[in-house]
């Protein structure tokens, strides 16, 4: 009776046994690698397989999905002289398990170290300064090299990004000290620049203010000279109207005799003027000059009245 449980027993852990090494399930986004007899045979997807037991095995595991990498720092020393810490992270991805699994023992490490031996190489290619400006050149660089190394592997190597690059504490404050000078710099550079702007528009405004005076001063002439141009304008105009008013008023009837006693008048008139100007009084030293002046003048206007009614016909052509 005893035997035969354990003989049952047997059976149910045998059977347990072969299910267990036939049927295997995949999981989404895996890769099995089978071997039968030691030799490569298939690679399962996702799915539900069934093995031959103990003929076939599953070799390899692989995860196609996008792997993260971090690459431990590093002593890099750049092309100036100067030992900085690197590190970095390295994004990795299968295309190929079977190369994965047969070309190279352990991918992520031999991945890892060709990253460290070529971020040595191009940290040391450029100088302390430019090492942080040249970033996206250097992961650039990386992934070209690992990519083209990880090929016969059949592992891609999407990017590179470097984490951090930490140069001595020694350097460190010299480079602080460096930015805080340029810095400095820049806030003189642009407070003299706006000095010099300043200066520039005072410059400006007194030169427009100095033109507009000018213009000011140029049309305030201009007007002057325009009114007093007008004015005697107007005074020879009105003089010539007087003018002609009085030889209009001498060709009428009684215009000599009226002459004649405005002469007399005037004459009169001039010595009474240096009467009242000199303490001593100034007579004519003959009264009848006064007469005879007057019939001069009246002469004059006589005979301009003549020629002008009647005006000689016997002038040469």
């Amino acid at each position: 009776m005893d035997f035969g449980l354990l003989v049952v027993a047997g059976m149910a852990i045998f059977i347990v046994v072969v299910i267990f090494k036939t049927a295997k399930i995949v999981p989404q986004r895996a890769i099995y690698i089978v071997e039968r007899l030691g030799k490569y045979h298939a690679s399962l997807d996702a799915g539900f397989h069934i093995l031959i037991p103990f003929i076939d095995r599953v070799a390899y595991i692989h995860n196609m999905k996008e792997m993260v990498i971090d690459v431990p720092p590093q002593s890099c020393i750049t092309k100036d002289n100067i030992a900085v810490e690197v590190d970095g992270i390295l994004y990795l991805q299968m295309i190929d398990p079977v190369k994965a699994s047969y070309g190279v023992s352990n991918y992520e490490f031999a991945c890892t170290q060709l990253a460290q031996t070529t971020m040595r190489s191009e940290v040391g290619r450029i100088e302390l300064d430019r090492s942080f400006e040249e970033r996206d050149k250097i992961n650039r660089e990386i992934v070209d090299a690992v990519d083209k190394a990880a090929i016969p592997w059949g592992i891609k190597v999407t990017r590179h990004e470097i984490k951090n690059i930490a140069p001595p504490a020694s350097i460190k404050d010299a480079m602080e000290k460096q930015m805080r000078a340029e810095r400095e710099k820049r806030a003189l550079i642009a407070e003299s620049e706006g000095d010099k702007q300043a200066k520039i528009n005072r410059a400006e405004g007194d030169k427009q203010q100095v033109i507009a005076y000018s213009e000011a001063e140029k049309m305030k002439r201009i007007n002057e000279a325009e009114g007093k141009a007008q004015e005697i304008e107007r005074v020879a105009q009105a003089t010539a109207c007087g003018i002609r008013e009085i030889a209009k008023a001498i060709s009428e009837e009684g215009g000599s005799a009226a002459v004649n006693l405005r002469i007399a008048e005037q004459y009169l008139n001039e010595f009474g003027k240096l009467a009242q100007k000199n303490n001593t009084m100034i007579i004519p030293s003959n009264l009848s000059e006064v007469a005879s002046i007057t019939a001069a003048v009246g002469k004059i206007f006589s005979n301009t009245r003549e020629r002008e009614e009647n005006p000689p016909h016997n002038l040469p052509k």
